[in-house]
C-alpha cells in the first residue's frame, strides 16, 4: 500500500537503486538533493546525516535557512520500496508565490505511469490541513500535461498561466477541505468521490472500483453532515 513516510536510513538500499533510475543531473522535485552534506551519498555516513538534516527542515522552532521557508519532507514508499519523495512548505515565499508553490515531488522512473503521483499527492492534502493551510498552490510546466492531469485529478483549480524569469508555469489551487461530495439525479460522481477520498488521508486508485472504506467514510460523513443540519 502506499504510504508517506518520514526519510530514513532503513530504506537506503532502496533509495540508492531509485537514485541510479534517474539520468545524470536531473532534478528530483521533492527529493531536497540540495541539501546533501558533502560526500557522496553512497556512504552511509553521510546518507545518514543528509536524512537528518531533511527530518529538521520542519522543525519550527529553527530559523529557516535565508530565502527558505520551513518545509517537511516526506517519502512516497510501498513497503520497503522507496518510489519518490515530496516537499510540503509550510508557507509561501516571493518565489514560491510565483512558480514553486506549496508542494514539490517526483516518482522514481520505474513507478511512474502508475498513479503514483496522483494518489501521493491525495496524501499530501491531509498533512496540509494538520499544518493550518486551508488551500495549496501546486505548479507544472505549462507542457507538463502529465503533471497538470494529476493536479487536477485531485481537484485543482487553475488560477492562471504565468510567465516569469522561472519559465511558463500552470498555477493550481488545491482546496485541504474538498466539499463532500452530494447525491445528484444523475448519481454519486465518483471523480468527486476519489478527491475526497484521497482529501481524507486514503489510498484511491485512479481508475478501476473505490476502496469499500471511501464509501463507507462518506457516508458515514453525510450522515453526521445532516444530522447537525437538523
Amino acid at each position: 500500500m502506499l504510504e508517506l513516510i518520514t526519510p530514513t536510513t532503513r530504506l537506503r538500499t532502496s533509495w540508492q537503486e531509485a537514485y541510479e533510475e534517474w539520468p545524470a543531473g536531473a532534478q528530483q522535485d521533492g527529493a531536497g538533493l540540495r541539501l546533501a552534506p558533502d560526500g557522496t551519498l553512497d556512504r552511509p555516513d553521510v546518507f545518514a546525516a543528509w536524512v537528518e538534516r531533511l527530518r529538521g527542515q520542519g522543525d519550527t522552532t529553527v530559523p529557516a535557512a535565508p530565502g527558505r521557508v520551513h518545509a517537511t519532507y516526506l517519502w512516497i514508499v510501498d513497503g520497503d520500496t522507496y518510489l519518490g519523495a515530496a516537499e510540503l512548505r509550510h508557507e509561501l515565499n516571493d518565489f514560491l508565490r510565483e512558480a514553486g508553490g506549496h508542494i514539490g515531488y517526483g516518482v522514481r522512473p520505474s513507478a511512474r505511469r502508475k498513479g503514483v503521483a496522483i494518489r501521493a499527492l491525495g496524501k499530501l492534502l491531509p498533512r496540509a490541513r494538520d499544518l493550518g493551510l486551508d488551500r495549496v498552490l501546486v505548479t507544472c510546466d505549462e507542457d507538463d500535461l502529465a503533471s497538470a492531469r494529476t493536479i487536477e485529478r485531485n481537484g485543482g483549480a487553475l488560477e492562471d498561466v504565468r510567465t516569469s524569469v522561472y519559465g511558463t508555469k500552470r498555477r493550481y489551487w488545491l482546496s485541504t477541505r474538498p466539499a463532500l461530495p452530494v447525491m445528484r439525479p444523475g448519481g454519486l460522481s465518483t471523480n468527486d468521490l476519489r478527491v475526497w477520498g484521497r482529501a481524507q488521508g486514503f489510498d484511491v486508485p485512479d481508475r478501476g472500483r473505490l476502496p469499500r472504506e471511501v464509501r463507507t467514510a462518506w457516508a458515514r460523513a453525510t450522515e453526521e453532515a445532516g444530522e447537525c443540519a437538523e
